[in-house]
């Protein structure tokens, strides 16, 4: 994964993995960047920065499954980000199936956005 500066970073599941390292490392990368492809129409920042993920996993078949949360309930993009995650993750080259699931647990707040969200949101 890359480094990130924040502690509520998502989790990357995948201790004692049958994937080798660099492989994982790989697909990591390669998976965080497809996701700051990905946008809440409503703010102009990627759905990575606002620190909407929560979990990536990959298993040992390449199954990723990605734990995501909106930023509020009622949010009007509820039935497009998801659909949009699991596209551009499996957009990734070695990634096999891919399942998002939407949790509420921790809720989203401001604070877990990067820094980078809150330069492009003006938010200091």
């Amino acid at each position: 994964m890359t480094e990130e500066t924040k502690a509520d970073a998502p989790a990357v599941d995948n201790a004692a993995s049958a994937l080798p390292a660099d492989e994982i490392a790989r697909l990591t990368d390669d998976i965080v960047g497809a996701l700051k492809t990905v946008y809440d129409p409503e703010i102009p920042a990627d759905i990575y920065e606002l620190g909407l993920i929560y979990r990536i996993d990959i298993a040992d078949d390449r199954t990723v499954t990605v734990d995501m949360t909106l930023t509020t309930p009622n949010c009007p993009a509820a039935q497009d980000l998801p659909t949009m995650v699991e596209n551009a993750v499996a957009s990734v080259a070695g990634v096999g199936p891919v399942k998002v699931s939407v949790v509420w647990d921790p809720p989203w707040d401001q604070t877990r956005m990067s820094d980078e969200a809150r330069a492009t949101l003006n938010m200091w």
